[in-house]
């Protein structure tokens, strides 16, 4: 208890010795509402969207993100990128995975099977703060549902009735393209910092990854990427896979809510009939005595 005691205070020290140039930075700027496939109540994931997401976690977002929840089978179940068994195996072989300990008691390293999980590019925190200057980057495998931003009065209330769901994917992407360099005049940033325009705060240690061309799509017959190959395409195609990571049962609850609210429909009209019938054999202006 003294030492979670002695911590509290020094991390309330710590936090009082921030500088101001953090407060200073600005309020939360609102990210502008994109258009999903997967929003609305019968919106579903585009498939190659889906699979171009998961190229661009693997070779951009993977090298400091884990997505710990995640299992190379997941690619090929239905829902989601819908890769082949083959794909998934060719694609989890490309990653040595840690693994023991054998007859001699020692630990190992072998390809990646299907049911392994998505390596971690760090073997602990410690080391992934040590690599970052002193970020502990977060794991990915629900941020796209734990990252959101307050609506507001009486706008919450209409997205009750359209189904508005998608604060997280917005934030995420406007995000991932939100860095301003140099920051705006007045912002004072220290060593690690980067002014992003949509981060609380609008500082943030991670440098902005995303550039344009950094990532070959898959080509279309003609030869050219069938999209974009841009940062404002990658960050959206990636938040897509990350949207379908955080909930990969999308579309079967959809489905499913959509099929139970059918039936509600047919058993409250039947009931509706039902009591109609039931009480027009009541003679009219009579009581039961």
């Amino acid at each position: 208890m003294i030492t979670l005691s002695v911590r509290s205070a020094a991390l309330g020290l710590l936090l009082a010795a921030l500088p101001l140039t953090a407060q200073a930075a600005g309020a939360r700027v609102e990210p502008p509402a994109l258009s999903w496939s997967f929003s609305g109540p019968f919106g579903t994931f585009d498939r190659a969207q889906l699979q171009r997401g998961y190229k661009v976690y693997k070779e951009v977002c993977a090298n400091c993100h884990s997505a710990s929840l995640l299992k190379f089978r997941n690619l090929s179940q239905p829902g989601g990128p819908e890769f082949t068994p083959g794909q998934v195996t060719a694609l989890a072989a490309t990653y040595q995975i840690k693994d023991g300990p054998n007859e001699a008691g020692e630990m190992f390293e072998r390809p990646g099977r299907a049911a392994d999980a998505f390596p971690s590019p760090f073997p602990n925190e410690q080391a992934a703060r040590s690599a970052n200057g002193g970020a502990y980057p977060p794991d990915l495998s629900v941020i796209a549902k734990a990252r959101t931003y307050e609506r507001g009065f009486p706008r919450f209330v209409f997205d009750i009735f359209t189904q508005y769901q998608e604060q997280g994917p917005d934030y995420l992407a406007a995000l991932l393209t939100g860095y301003k360099d140099p920051p705006p005049e007045g912002v004072t940033l220290l060593p690690g910092q980067y002014y992003n325009t949509y981060m609380p705060g609008h500082l943030i240690a991670m440098p902005n990854v995303l550039n344009d061309g950094q990532v070959e799509f898959p080509k279309g017959p003609d030869g050219q990427p069938q999209v974009p190959e841009t940062a404002k395409q990658y960050a959206k195609d990636v938040t897509a896979f990350l949207m379908w990571a955080a909930e990969p049962h999308l579309e079967a609850r959809k489905r499913i809510g959509l099929q139970v609210m059918l039936f509600l429909l047919m058993f409250g009209t039947l009931l509706y009939y039902t009591k109609k019938k039931v009480w027009s054999r009541m003679p009219d202006g009579t009581a039961a005595h």
